[in-house]
């Protein structure tokens, strides 16, 4: 079994930076189990580039949700993530619906379909980032971080997500949400074409601004937060800043922040969370 956690927290490590360095802030008895919720979702996360075809990445969240659902014990036993996520499901009585939900947004990923609408980017950030939030926090015995897990996980979404643009479009992708897209007379086919323009970078600048709001609306209810829930909102503190860059690039051409940057805004958050949002 500590095979199993040790595995979860090399993937972590290498594959999500930011979660790794926040889980290294938790008491180390509930470690080993952000790092199962966390390979999980980096599992989820990578669907996509793993399968590379719609069917193969179907069967695999098929696999997944089965596995959450208690069946394919064997083949489970075989995963070292979905060993030590089923032993982390137990010992904290994660919420097996929200789990599933997560499983069902990612769902989204595998297709070239756009996102509709701004309503709905909210509703997958809600499903996939605040999701994590919440269940990190419940790893940590904070049940009280789900006001702020909601907007502090949405704004961590549209950051990301903004930040992936030119990575997404190359690959059919299409999350900026198209009643945005109309709204400022952006044509889908300029955007696949690498083609920039006025209404794009207003259309950015609106979602930057609509994360900002979730962000802001996440402020108070951080400052509240016993120190439990901290280690699960540490990587929120990088959102800021990297709307803050984007702000200054194009968003075709986003800069991303260093590692070490981000690495240092989690250190200093976790010393002094009420810079988590601010």
């Amino acid at each position: 079994m500590q095979d199993a956690f040790a595995y979860c927290g090399e993937l972590v490590r290498t594959t999500d930076r930011d979660r790794y360095i926040a889980s290294l802030f938790a008491p180390v008895e509930v470690r080993g189990s952000l790092h199962a919720l966390y390979a999980f979702n980096a599992e989820l996360a990578r669907v996509r580039e793993v399968a590379r075809e719609v069917l193969p990445g179907e069967i695999r969240l098929q696999w997944w949700a089965d596995v959450i659902g208690g069946e394919r014990r064997n083949e489970a036993n075989a995963s070292p993530v979905a060993t030590a996520l089923l032993a982390t499901i137990a010992r904290h009585g994660l919420s097996l619906a929200v789990l599933r939900d997560l499983i069902e947004a990612r769902r989204f990923d595998l297709y070239q379909e756009p996102m509709r609408s701004t309503s709905d980017l909210e509703s997958y950030a809600r499903k996939t980032s605040s999701a994590i939030i919440s269940l990190g926090a419940r790893i940590t015995a904070a049940t009280e971080a789900a006001d702020a897990a909601e907007p502090a996980g949405i704004a961590r979404a549209i950051a990301g997500l903004l930040g992936a643009l030119p990575t997404h479009l190359a690959r059919g992708q299409l999350y900026l949400p198209v009643d945005l897209l109309e709204r400022y007379q952006v044509q889908q086919h300029d955007l696949f074409a690498g083609r920039s323009s006025a209404g794009l970078e207003g259309a950015a600048a609106e979602l930057r601004a609509t994360a900002r709001l979730h962000l802001a609306a996440a402020s108070p209810h951080l400052k509240a937060l016993p120190q439990a829930a901290i280690p699960a909102l540490l990587p929120v503190a990088v959102v800021r800043p990297i709307l803050d860059r984007l702000e200054r690039s194009g968003a075709l051409t986003p800069k991303a922040l260093s590692s070490w940057r981000r690495q240092l805004l989690i250190w200093r958050a976790a010393r002094h969370p009420a810079r988590i949002a601010a």
